[in-house]
């Protein structure tokens, strides 16, 4: 057997002691709770993976599989924005179609015990499965460390911690969308970024960096927003008092709902003096004034994938480490044009 992350120093879990022994969490469990049905030759393996991890049970992975709830539970951080509400509306509507009941635990801004708390109140409800629906690493790192004793999904658009992960390719859909400027012509692209510590933000960033940077231009420092279309009025205020690009890439279409105020506030239009792109296409994209380039996300999809991922993991000798992500697709409206 070869050696894991928790023989260096984090505390070994269930998952730790499956990979090891080459089982699912399931057979684990079996073990711990000295059921039937597992093979000698396997129990062996499962206890000497405990042993040399060191392993110690919580009383969540001993009550793991004794019986089945048909219940799943959610976590959903951050803001309820057009996104994360619109995964887990799907999600539920996944699960319903697959017999399960979904009990969903929401919040904001968190520290960690807060986030371990939410897990432990969903698992003394007997979930089946535990799904992170992560705004940033914070979230995802605070569940790496709590043992839920069942699986964990995580929707982020990082591979983090453990468990099984659905996203859609963020960065892939920075570079489409940049890549659609610079074939207009732009030379002179601007970024709006997403708060500090959240994935999305830091691979649409990314994207947006390696885009210029495979085009031969240098990216400029890009400011970062809070995902209103308060900050993206201020901040493309500043953005066009620093030399007037010719397009600004936002890394949300709230933000970017706020640079197009700033450029009609200047005295400029668009996209005859400043193209502005998006990032999500919600509803109201189609209806701004003029309606936005931006980036559409199936985030119908993504909710179903994450059930999908889930009735994967349910099943015994599952071996589901995580799914191709999706990748956003360009929606071309009259807000991006060639530069004049």
């Amino acid at each position: 057997m070869s050696s894991t992350g928790a023989e260096r120093g984090r505390v070994a879990t269930i998952f730790d002691v499956a990979r090891l022994a080459g089982v699912s969490h399931q057979t684990v469990s079996r073990v711990l709770n000295d059921l039937p049905n597992v093979r000698p030759a396997t129990r062996e393996r499962v206890e000497q993976a405990i042993g040399q991890l060191r392993y110690v049970p919580s009383h969540a992975a001993r009550a793991l599989v004794t019986r089945r709830s048909r219940t799943i539970g959610l976590v959903a951080t951050g803001l309820p924005d057009f996104g994360p509400s619109s995964i887990v509306l799907n999600f539920n509507e996944a699960a319903r179609e697959s017999g399960y009941a979904v009990i969903t635990a929401s919040l904001g801004p968190r520290d960690a015990g807060s986030l371990r708390s939410a897990a432990e109140m969903l698992i003394r409800q007997n979930v089946e499965a535990v799904v992170l629906l992560a705004a940033d690493r914070a979230s995802v790192d605070a569940f790496d460390e709590t043992e839920l004793g069942v699986p964990l999904i995580t929707v982020a658009s990082e591979q983090r911690g453990r468990g099984v992960r659905v996203s859609l390719d963020q960065y892939q859909g920075a570079c489409l969308a940049v890549r659609h400027l610079i074939d207009l012509g732009h030379r002179d692209i601007r970024h709006i970024a997403g708060p500090d510590g959240s994935m999305d933000a830091e691979q649409r960033l990314r994207g947006w960096r390696d885009s210029l940077a495979n085009a031969g231009m240098t990216p400029p420092v890009a400011p970062r927003g809070d995902w209103s279309p308060e900050s993206g009025f201020r901040l493309g205020q500043a953005l066009l008092a620093d030399g007037h690009p010719t397009a600004i890439f936002c890394s949300n279409d709230q933000m970017a709902l706020g640079v197009l105020h700033a450029i009609e506030a200047a005295g400029l239009r668009v996209p005859h003096d400043v193209s502005v792109v998006g990032f999500d296409d919600i509803p109201e994209a189609a209806h701004f004034s003029p309606p936005l380039t931006t980036m559409n996300q199936d985030f119908i999809a993504l909710g179903r994938d994450a059930m999908a991922a889930v009735l994967s993991e349910l099943q015994d000798d599952a071996r589901v480490t995580s799914r191709d992500a999706r990748v956003p697709h360009l929606v071309p409206r009259a807000s991006s044009a060639a530069p004049r």
